[in-house]
């Protein structure tokens, strides 16, 4: 790969961490499609499954004092339910029928918040929570997903980067237990991996910064920002 490539991949990372970090997740949203450009599809979102899975480690001990093990243990149980019991259940769903699914739980979901429908946000946490396990492993919509439900706990920002936190470590540490055991990591991804560790520490702590400095109105808008953007993403496959 030529370092120019490489380069390009870094910065990539970096930007992705310092998202993740600020806003609690969407991370993926820009890693993802980079390293499956530059590495191919399997290795690509094998690589971003380890990436994340260590970033997330960072995200834990940036946020110790903000991690609401309470209100996202829930949340962490469904998403790991659903990824061992619906992905084989959904494997065979179209990927329109899925997209147009998680950009309306997207619109309820933003409207729930927006016109205060609290009965609505917290009966919906859970399913969201489920889906987004069921899902994770053929349409790559459980990081949105996720992110909705954990929003719809409403909790303020620190907490809820806290929780994001661990529901992200939960299911990248299982998806990457998976990748390593079918040998999909090469050399190239190896070095990337190493290179992305001080990446990581740097993007952790750029994005807790920015998280801690954002009021909740700020926050709001720079959550939603990141779901149009994976809405966005999901709508080019419908294409």
């Amino acid at each position: 790969m030529h370092i120019l490539a490489i380069l390009g991949v870094l910065v990539a990372v970096y930007a992705s961490f310092t998202v993740s970090a600020s806003a609690g997740l969407g991370g993926s949203l820009l890693l993802v499609p980079t390293l499956a450009l530059f590495l191919g599809t399997k290795e690509g979102v094998a690589l971003a499954a380890l990436l994340l899975a260590s970033n997330n480690v960072a995200k834990i001990v940036a946020y110790r004092e903000t991690l609401p093990f309470r209100k996202a243990a829930p949340i962490v149980l469904l998403i790991m339910a659903g990824a061992a019991v619906g992905s084989t259940l959904l494997v065979n769903a179209p990927v329109w029928a899925v997209t147009i699914g998680v950009i309306t739980m997207f619109a309820v979901s933003l409207a729930a918040e927006r016109f205060e429908w609290n009965p609505v946000r917290r009966g919906f946490a859970p399913s969201l929570a489920f889906v987004s396990g069921a899902t994770s492993g053929f349409s790559g919509t459980s990081g949105p997903l996720k992110g909705v439900a954990i929003r719809n706990l409403d909790l303020d920002r620190r907490h809820f980067v806290g929780a994001a936190s661990l529901a992200s470590f939960a299911g990248d540490a299982t998806k990457t237990a998976i990748f390593a055991e079918a040998d999909l990591l090469g050399r190239t991804s190896l070095l990337i991996a190493a290179a992305a560790i001080p990446l990581m520490i740097a993007g952790t702590w750029t994005g807790s910064t920015i998280n801690r400095k954002a009021g909740e109105k700020t926050f709001a808008v720079l959550f939603w920002s990141v779901m149009t953007g994976y809405s966005i993403r999901l709508g080019i496959f419908l294409l």
